[in-house]
């Protein structure tokens, strides 16, 4: 289950990490009296009762000045990509200016406009009395503990609610049954990383035995062996995109097929918007640039499907020669970068949070620019992008 991302915005000084520090009860993020002690953004994972698990995030100030400010500041910003929940800290006995001001209405018009629930924490009650009357304030001491244990009640009454939300969602739970027969090609190459699953992988599996189905994994050559072995079709096969081909040609036409990267476009609310990045596929021309994008860094090796075969496959499908641009992990354009491609050929992105994912799909959807994610684009070069969401239609 993905991790609520809890960050903590507000100017500097204003004590965010002294109070990510109370309310963690640990020394996540460095504490000074001088200005702009926390630069990058701060990341942690961990269990913080009474949420459960959760990423906290520090930032830099919101009002960092100089050429290096200005870059923290747009580190800052992009954290709100992959917020559920917004601590936004301010000084209690402290007066804004009219460009503080002008920092926190920003701030607000970009929770708002993403639809980011948001907590104003009032700090440094020690100092001055203040009382709160919104219910989504409150006052508090980072310094001393006062109603520190109360702001994370306040947290936790937000981040339960999205809490409850993940909790809801399912990958699989509303296309098999109990008893159901269930087929994983998960080839392990190269670029399987070593005695382990990948996480995609790791999820559909626990989610099966949890609807207690039988799961049956093989790599994508011991398919046709592993099909004669079972007295009766499976039910469903689910494949890593990169063999769709093989399992294709293998797998009769009347079982169901589709791949972990479409089953994560679905669970992640991108379907139909991917469906539609799929056509543009056969119309890309000459000098089109195309974004390859990915949401984990990883080591690149020769084969590696982001930066080698997926721009392969795209040549030869569309008979023409793009102008291939990559991002990894956290790296993504703005709309105004956004602008000047023609299509997004987006990972599954097992790696990146709900938020992030919408995120990115916004940041697109406002130039109009086409998005596919790796299942569905190979799934359409290899021709069987209608086989592999049949399963969905049926429901």
């Amino acid at each position: 289950m993905e991790r609520v991302h809890i960050a903590f915005f507000g100017l500097r000084n204003v004590g965010k990490s002294s109070l990510v520090n109370a309310i963690t009860s640990q020394n996540l993020s460095v504490v000074s009296e001088v200005k702009g002690t926390t630069t990058d953004p701060v990341k942690k994972s961990m269990e913080l009762l009474p949420i459960g698990p959760v990423v906290i995030i520090d930032t830099a100030g919101l009002d960092d000045v100089g050429e290096l400010g200005k870059l923290r500041m747009k580190k800052t910003m992009e954290v709100l990509h992959q917020t559920d929940i917004a601590v936004v800290v301010k000084d209690a006995c402290s007066f804004s200016s009219s460009r503080e001001e002008r920092e926190y209405h920003t701030l607000f018009l970009a929770l708002e406009e993403r639809k980011i629930p948001y907590i104003v924490v009032w700090n440094k009650i020690d100092i001055v009395h203040l009382v709160t009357e919104a219910e989504n304030e409150i006052a508090v001491s980072a310094r001393t503990g006062e109603n520190i244990f109360e702001c994370k009640e306040l947290i936790a009454k937000y981040a339960k609610k999205k809490l409850s939300q993940l909790e809801e969602k399912k990958i699989l739970a509303d296309l098999v049954k109990v008893g159901d027969s269930i087929v994983l090609v998960m080839p392990q190459d190269g670029s399987a990383p070593s005695k382990r699953l990948i996480l995609p992988q790791q999820q559909v599996l626990r989610e099966l035995l949890d609807l207690h189905c039988t799961v049956i994994s093989c790599q994508d050559e011991d398919l046709e062996h592993t099909l004669s072995m079972l007295r009766e079709d499976p039910k469903l096969v689910i494949t890593d995109s990169k063999v769709f081909g093989q399992v294709n040609q293998i797998l009769p036409d009347h079982v169901p097929l589709t791949s972990f990267s479409i089953l994560f476009a679905r669970y992640k609310g991108n379907l139909s918007k991917m469906l539609e990045g799929a056509s543009i596929l056969s119309e890309l021309q000459d000098g089109d640039k195309v974004l390859i994008s990915e949401g984990c860094t990883h080591h690149r090796q020769c084969e590696d499907i982001g930066t080698v075969k997926m721009p392969d496959w795209i040549q030869k499908y569309s008979k023409s020669k793009p102008d291939f641009h990559f991002t990894s992990g956290g790296t993504f354009p703005d709309e105004e970068e956004l602008s000047q491609y023609r299509l997004v050929v987006h990972c599954g992105g097992c790696m990146l949070n709900e938020a992030q994912m919408k995120s990115r799909l916004m940041a697109a959807g406002k130039v109009n620019l086409p998005v596919v994610n790796y299942g569905m684009a190979i799934a359409k070069m290899n021709g069987m992008l209608d086989r592999t969401i049949r399963i969905f239609s049926e429901k």
